[in-house]
């Protein structure tokens, strides 16, 4: 929805996902403006639809950006039918608002010569300024320090708030979904399990892993032993045609390993499992234990 922002935290994937396959999965009966549907069936559609209506930051800017260009033939990229004094004003503004001074002398250095920080900010102001209406940040802070990446998503929401973008933020930082999301999607094997309210899904998770995955964190205000998931972590091409879950959850019965569970209103979430109503309202004792981080992990 405008201005709504979605994370998706958890295990996804082994692989990187393309754009196409991003809008596939997530959006294919998505309305954005309210006008139409996502569905792109010829390139010539996926090629617009990139062009004009979705942007994406992606985790790493130095791997993102072209060493060989300038930043400023990097961020005018997507804006080459317009004139070219109009294109650098529009780089140079976008730079302001990104909070980088001085965008004229910025847009002839490269890459090479700014820092993580600075560079992920000339991404965000790259992607924004065909005005899309949709953000997939696929983790926009992981290469940054902690200080940058407050300053950075700070930009970010910023910006999103201001001009009513909706966006899709991919992290497996869970504090960090909290704080810049509306709604939470859990992944486990390339399959959303739980979805809901952020503010909900962190008080009254219904599927085991949910739990299970927030408990798995350490603790910033105590030394406690790591909590795990007992077993391995599996890809998406290992899962059967049960519960993806199946194989580490402690309520599983024969059904979860026959039949895939599909998401269902529990409790004011989506979830997907065949014993959500069953479930007991503290679920961290059963799926979290305490062995040691090397024989387990989440």
């Amino acid at each position: 929805q405008r201005e709504e922002r979605l994370g998706t935290p958890g295990t996804a994937q082994e692989r990187p996902l393309e754009l196409e396959q991003i809008c596939s999965r997530a959006a294919r009966s998505g309305i954005p403006g309210g006008r139409r549907r996502f569905g792109l069936r010829r390139p010539r559609q996926l090629r617009d639809f990139r062009r004009s209506d979705v942007a994406m930051i992606h985790q790493d800017p130095r791997s993102a950006i072209n060493h060989v260009r300038t930043i400023g033939d990097f961020m005018t990229e997507a804006i080459r039918h317009l004139p070219a004094d109009e294109r650098l004003d529009r780089a140079v503004a976008g730079l302001r608002d990104v909070g980088i001074p001085d965008g004229a002398r910025r847009l002839a250095q490269y890459p090479h010569q700014l820092s993580g920080g600075l560079l992920q900010r000339v991404m965000i102001a790259a992607v924004l300024l065909p005005e899309p209406r949709l953000l997939l940040a696929d983790e926009p802070t992981t290469a940054l320090d902690v200080t940058t990446q407050s300053e950075v998503m700070a930009v970010l929401s910023e910006l999103q708030a201001a001009r009513g973008l909706g966006m899709l933020f991919i992290t497996h930082d869970l504090d960090l979904a909290a704080a810049v999301t509306d709604t939470l999607a859990v992944m486990y094997a390339g399959t959303v399990v739980e979805t809901g309210p952020t503010e909900g899904i962190h008080s009254s998770a219904r599927h085991p892993y949910t739990p299970a995955l927030m408990a798995s964190r350490p603790s910033t205000t105590s030394v406690t032993r790591l909590r795990t998931i007992p077993g391995r972590p599996v890809a998406a091409f290992e899962t059967g045609p049960g519960c993806v879950f199946f194989a580490r959850c402690p309520f599983a019965t024969p059904v979860c390993s026959e039949q895939r569970p599909q998401l269902r209103p529990v409790r004011g979430h989506e979830v997907a499992c065949h014993h959500a109503d069953d479930l007991p309202d503290d679920l961290v004792p059963a799926v979290a234990g305490t062995t040691d981080a090397r024989e387990s992990t989440s």
